[in-house]
Parts: C-alpha cells; structure tokens; sequence
C-alpha cells in the first residue's frame, strides 16, 4: 500500500474516533443512516448525471489506484534508451528489435519503432505529443470526477439538513425538547457527513490522482527526450547523463545553501571524524 495513504487513513480513523468518543455522550448520536444515505445516494446520482457511464465505472479501478503504491519505472527505462542508442549507434537494427520485445513501456516502444521507420523527426514528436497529451486529458477528467464528487457531497449534506428542519419543525408547535433537540442533532448530521466525505475521501483522491498524473507526464516526457536524441545520434553517455537530470532531486534549482567547494570540506570532515 502507498505508504502516504496508509498514513492519511490511520490519522482520519484516530480524528473520527476522537469525535465519536470525546466530544459526544454516546458515540451512536454521530450514526444517522437516512442522512448517510441522502448524502451517498444523491452525491453518486449526481455523479452518474454529469459523466458517461463508461466513466464513472473507471471511479472503483482509480480508488485501487490510490490505495497501491505505483512505479513510473523510470530508471528501466533510462537503462532501455541507453542500451538502444548504443545499438542503433552500431548500425544493429535486429538487435534493437530484439529489445524492444522485452520492453513493457509501450509509449517507449512506439517511439523506437519509428525511429527504426526511418519516420520524419517532427512526425515522430507530433505523434507522441498527442499521446502525452491524450494521456493528461484522460487523467485528468478521470480525477475531475471525485472533485466533482466533493462538490456535490456536501450540497446533498446540506439538503438532508432542510429535510430535516423540516420535519423539526412539524413538532416544534409541542415545545418538547426532548424531541426538538434529537431531531436538529439529525438534521445537522447529513451537513457532517457531506462535508466529511468532501474533505476526507473525495478530494484526497482527486489530488492523488493528478499528482499521479504529473509524474507519469514527467516519465513520458523524459523517454520523449531521449527518443530525440537518439534521432539525432548523439552518444549513449550524453543521453545516459541527459535522461538523469530528470530524475534528479535539488533541492533548490536557483541556489544552492552553500557553494559547492564548503559542502566537500564539510563532507570529507564528516568522514575523517
């Protein structure tokens, strides 16, 4: 499991239990099955109104997707386009033949196969920027969908909240309180549970869901990188260093905390202490 996500559903599950155990009398006056319901029931009702039915299935695979720890495999692929501008380099188009049957990216894939076309540059580059692009769109409506979501939970929170105003109001002509409050206590609960699911389910996941977006476009565009410049036969170790500097990690790309001959002082101090 993504470890992030572990994190974030240990610390909803101690927040709910603090609210259900030490800000209430008896933890059963935060259970309210109607108003879950309305909220539930309308949110997804809403959701299947506004998107294609083929999309908002996709909702049960992208949730997995939260919940399971994803590699972008980049290294491998770095590795891939390396070992294949060598062999192209070579003249040795059989060989590079041969690895691409072992290569699981397909984007990758594509690219090399029509370098191997002898393909027009600019039509190779036009053809994988409209899969990067094909992609992002996708994806991104993808985790439109649970901002959607959000947006309708707590508008449905706050209408099981009138529904339930409502129907206080028929007994308030008894002036009993101990029906009044029981019955405010419920109507105020759907509002909860909206903005609960919003906050605490539908949001997160759209936000996972794009930055997953972002580092696949980060992987596609580094192979694009590299299939251009193995079109422009550059060597394989300029490519290796070139495909590197997107995977490196600075900490700051405008300055450095200390210029780099202290941080070798320091470091070979460290090391002779």
């Amino acid at each position: 499991m993504n470890p992030s996500t572990l994190i974030g559903i240990l610390a909803s599950c101690v927040l709910l239990a603090s609210v259900l155990l030490f800000t209430a009398e008896s933890p059963q006056s935060f259970i309210n099955l109607p108003g879950l319901g309305i909220v539930v029931a309308g949110t997804l009702a809403a959701t299947f109104i506004s998107y294609p039915l083929k999309e908002v299935l996709r909702v049960v695979r992208l949730v997995a997707i939260v919940f399971r720890r994803e590699n972008t495999y980049i290294r491998d692929d770095i590795s891939e386009l390396v070992d294949m501008s060598r062999l192209w380099l070579k003249g040795d188009v059989r060989a590079v033949e041969a690895s691409l049957e072992q290569t699981r990216n397909p984007f990758l894939r594509t690219g090399i196969q029509l370098v191997i076309a002898n393909t027009k540059e600019d039509e190779i580059f036009d053809l994988l920027r409209w899969r990067i692009s094909r992609l992002k769109a996708r994806e991104h409506a993808e985790a439109q969908i649970f901002r959607t979501m959000a947006n309708y939970a707590p508008a449905f929170g706050m209408i099981g909240t009138l529904v339930g105003l409502v129907n206080m109001l028929e007994v308030m002509e008894a002036g009993d309180l101990n029906v009044i409050g029981p019955r405010m206590a419920v109507a105020l609960l759907t509002t909860f549970y909206g903005i609960l699911l919003a906050n605490l389910i539908f949001k997160p996941i759209a936000v996972k869901l794009e930055r997953r977006t972002e580092e696949r476009l980060i992987a596609m565009n580094m192979v694009l990188e590299g299939i251009s410049l193995i079109t422009k036969r550059r060597l394989p170790s300029f490519i290796e260093e070139t495909l590197n500097s997107f995977v490196a990690n600075y900490h700051d790309e405008i300055r450095d905390p200390e210029p780099p001959a202290r941080q070798r002082d320091s470091s070979e101090t460290s090391q002779h202490a």
